[in-house]
């Protein structure tokens, strides 16, 4: 833990307020989904009207196909990848050695699968060793975009496409019975490697542990994002190289899924899903950079950004201690007050989950005024 670290509100030189930007955003859905937010918000009197539909793309797709939901943590992973160069530049800047660096994140990695496993054991109430979180994921995404960074642009993404080739590869040629069909939850090669690692399953969910592999591309295009964005190219070179790279993955993804070769299904994270994904971030990045950093319309953008300065800890925050107790805590006098009334059920739910979202976005105002910074 960091006490005086320079804010991200600075002004320094190379200073990216769409990256800013983007991690808050991503952070602030997060922690609005540890509010329970999006759960209540598909429940009554919202199902089964015309809203319903919209606050589902809050959820994930139950398989085959994609919801906004699905793409936040491939957003999640492709930021961590923009943040690198950024970050390793201004560590060497100020003096350290690669061989620390690298130390750093290793240290890093297995804290975050630390974190990833013992955020199972909480969910489940006992010591388990489950690796389906997205801490679990990035602590071998980092690993492999690390070690890629100091290669060209063009070898690391030979290696991206060469990761989501062998992934193809390993479903679709699986000869174990049980385990070789390649798009069927709970019978593909990602689920035996589950038994292996795990000696279990994700039963219902089909999430399988092994998507680290494919969604390393993920955050490797975020490295080769991160070290085009920090370049001495001019804006209008940069946003075009984000477009094109953006709508040809895109379009990748997506002709996959429509052709009928490689199904988009997140759990399993097939090609066209890291793909489709991988493409929406990148554009969704160019449009930030281009309203953000380009044409400088960003004085509305500082409520998020405070969010996404504490990235790790918010999101463990939110899942242990709002999850597991504060939002119960706060619904105490949430819905005791408004029992007064005779508010119904929805309404208390309601009003508790975005109770507990602005608490929480003061608890890291508050971090940010007294320039508490957890870096992990």
């Amino acid at each position: 833990m960091s006490s005086k670290p320079k804010t991200n509100m600075g002004s320094g030189e190379n200073r990216l307020l769409s990256l800013d930007f983007f991690r808050g955003i991503i952070m602030f859905l997060l922690v609005a989904e540890g509010t329970a937010l999006w759960s209540v918000l598909v429940k009554e009197p919202v199902a089964g009207t015309f809203l319903e539909p919209f606050f589902q793309q809050f959820h994930h797709h139950p398989w085959n196909g994609l919801r906004f939901w699905d793409l936040v943590q491939p957003f999640f992973m492709f930021i961590v990848g923009v943040a690198m160069p950024f970050s390793y530049a201004k560590r060497r800047k100020r003096g350290d050695s690669k061989q620390k660096i690298t130390r750093h994140i290793i240290q890093r990695c297995i804290l975050l699968l630390a974190f990833g496993v013992g955020l199972h054991c909480g969910y489940r109430r006992e010591l388990v060793w489950e690796l389906w979180n997205v801490l679990s994921q990035l602590s071998v995404t980092i690993i492999i975009a690390y070690f890629l960074m100091r290669y060209k642009p063009s070898v690391q993404l030979v290696v991206s496409f060469g990761l989501l080739l062998l992934t193809e590869i390993l479903y679709r040629t699986f000869p174990l019975d049980g385990y070789n069909q390649p798009f069927v939850k709970d019978h593909n090669f990602g689920s035996w490697m589950d038994m292996v690692l795990m000696g279990k399953i994700n039963r219902g969910g089909g999430w399988v542990a092994i998507n680290c592999i494919p969604t390393a591309a993920h955050t490797i295009w975020g490295v080769v994002v991160g070290k085009l964005l920090l370049s001495e190219k001019k804006a209008s070179e940069k946003l075009k190289k984000l477009l094109v790279g953006g709508l040809v993955i895109l379009a990748a993804g997506y002709l996959l899924h429509w052709t009928s070769v490689t199904p988009i299904i997140k759990r399993i994270s097939t090609s066209s899903f890291v793909l489709a994904s991988g493409g929406w971030s990148v554009l969704v990045l160019a449009f930030s950079y281009w309203f953000i950093d380009v044409k400088k319309i960003n004085g509305w953008i500082f409520p998020f950004v405070i969010v996404g300065m504490n990235p790790i800890f918010i999101y463990l925050f939110s899942n242990t201690v709002g999850g597991q107790w504060f939002n119960g805590f706060v619904g105490i006098f949430i819905n005791g007050f408004l029992g007064w009334f005779n508010a119904p059920g929805f309404l208390m739910a309601l009003v508790t989950s975005l109770t507990v979202l602005a608490l929480e976005w003061l608890l890291c105002y508050y971090l940010y005024r007294k320039r508490i910074f957890f870096k992990i």
